[in-house]
């Protein structure tokens, strides 16, 4: 695919996922390095600033995993807390955004607002927060309202979380501070910080104590695919995570949710799109393509493919072979699930049609269990040599399938080195991607604007 000319060049985004609990990480590498040592996260943080990519981003999970009231262990399993590993990245590196995901639904808007604002002025404006919901009572199940919101009525309480917390970080409008020692005067005004809201999900008022960070406010991402998730992006989101990897799907997500911005004052530059992507890399296609065949059999080994058959059975499997015939019974759709915690559950809506599918679909193809599960779920998205990567990641950009990519390696920490080395560079040789960083923060990174003092002060006061 060729990118048209008749438009000036898209710079490309392009971000670092660590990867996580998820079998996308092959942790059975002898590569692989630990999930929860410091050292990991350092050396892959370093990787992406090298490379001069925008952000880090961290993915977090509330409760370990069940399949069969057990603990699912064919993943990795653990991760230590998101805001104590990013404020320790934020000490190794000078330009890196670092994204962390916290959740919306058991947290409280003080605690969340206090902590991305000390983040972002202990990385000197580089913090960034994706804002999600818990969707089950089985992770509820750790906190003291475990279970007691309705799912319907998640994307309200976070909609209102996100409100408050920005009434929190515009508390302060950023020239309160004096600190005249001659004088003894610190602050101008004694009332800084304070702040009331009243509202359906929150009743809080006192005066916020982190004065103005160097953003504002932290960058917000927001994950949801579905209609309320779609519209929450384009009212308050700075960036929205797509999961399609195709260029057709990838440019109808893009259409659809930049058409929303208008009817809340946005334009099409205030919400980036920005899909993950796996990457298997060779030095020619075809050995990428002999590569990626043995990443994803290593993603998903016999016991795996019988556990993510459960999700759509809801029953146990256990006692069918992988590298045989799908099972000829029919799912339970009973209330509860086999496997608590995951959210693929989620996606299949009918298990029974996706029961259906997948048997033709195994049939035609002679596929065994574990054959059908690699090839409906672990593709990786760019596979090929570094030139050929480089250049679909190019038209992705320009044909408005993306804005950019959060690059996910399944090997930790090591597995982003070979693409900041040779694809990277390609991209620079184009003019499509930053040979240095040009400003000090996240926002300066994204092409996002700061929110402005004076503005915020009138609102406040207004």
């Amino acid at each position: 695919m060729s990118t048209s000319q008749d438009k000036p060049l898209k710079q490309i985004h392009l971000a670092a996922h660590f990867p996580g609990v998820n079998n996308t990480t092959v942790w059975s590498d002898p590569a692989a390095g630990s999930h929860i040592e410091f050292s990991s996260f350092a050396h892959f943080a370093r990787t992406a600033e090298r490379a001069k990519f925008d952000f880090l981003f961290l993915a977090e999970g509330l409760r370990l995993r069940e399949q069969g009231g057990q603990i699912y262990d064919l993943d990795v399993v653990g991760r230590p807390d998101t805001f104590t590993v990013l404020t320790a990245l934020a000490a190794v590196t000078e330009h890196l955004g670092l994204t962390g995901t916290i959740n919306s639904t058991f947290n409280e808007p003080y605690e969340v607002a206090r902590q991305f604002a000390s983040l972002d002025h202990l990385s000197g404006g580089r913090a960034a927060w994706n804002v999600v919901t818990s969707w089950d009572a089985f992770t509820g199940e750790n906190f003291r309202r475990g279970g007691f919101l309705p799912q319907e009525e998640r994307y309200s309480r976070a909609k209102e979380f996100l409100t408050t917390a920005n009434e929190l970080f515009d508390s302060w409008h950023g020239d309160e501070i004096v600190a005249d020692q001659e004088t003894g005067t610190f602050l101008r005004d004694a009332r800084a910080g304070a702040f009331v809201h009243q509202g359906r999900h929150f009743d809080i008022q006192g005066q916020f104590n982190v004065p103005r960070s160097p953003q504002g406010r932290p960058v917000v991402f927001q994950a949801g695919d579905s209609e309320e998730g779609r519209e929450f992006a384009a009212a308050d989101a700075d960036a929205i995570f797509s999961r399609y990897a195709t260029l057709k799907e990838g440019q109808a997500f893009y259409t659809d949710v930049k058409r929303r911005l208008a009817r809340y004052g946005r334009t099409r530059d205030q919400l980036l799109i920005l899909p993950a992507a796996t990457f298997v890399l060779g030095d020619t296609d075809a050995e990428a393509e002999e590569l990626s065949r043995e990443v994803r059999r290593r993603q998903v080994s016999g016991a795996t493919a019988i556990k993510h058959l459960e999700f759509v059975w809801n029953r146990d499997l256990s006692a069918y072979d992988p590298d045989g015939p799908l099972p000829d019974i029919d799912p339970d759709l009973g209330e509860h699930t086999v496997a608590r915690g995951r959210a693929q559950v989620r996606m299949y809506r009918d298990p029974l049609a996706t029961a259906r599918e997948w048997r033709e679909r195994a049939a035609a193809n002679k596929w065994s269990i574990r054959d059908l599960v690699i090839e409906t779920g672990n593709r990786q998205a760019f596979v090929g040599s570094p030139a050929t990567v480089a250049e679909t990641i190019n038209d992705f950009v320009q044909a408005d399938a993306s804005d950019g990519f959060i690059l996910v390696p399944h090997i930790t920490p090591g597995g982003l080195d070979t693409f900041a080395d040779s694809v990277v560079p390609l991209l620079q040789e184009r003019g499509v991607f930053r040979t240095e960083y040009e400003g000090a923060t996240l926002r300066d990174h994204l092409g996002l604007a700061h929110p402005d003092a004076e503005e915020v002060a009138d609102r406040v006061a207004s």
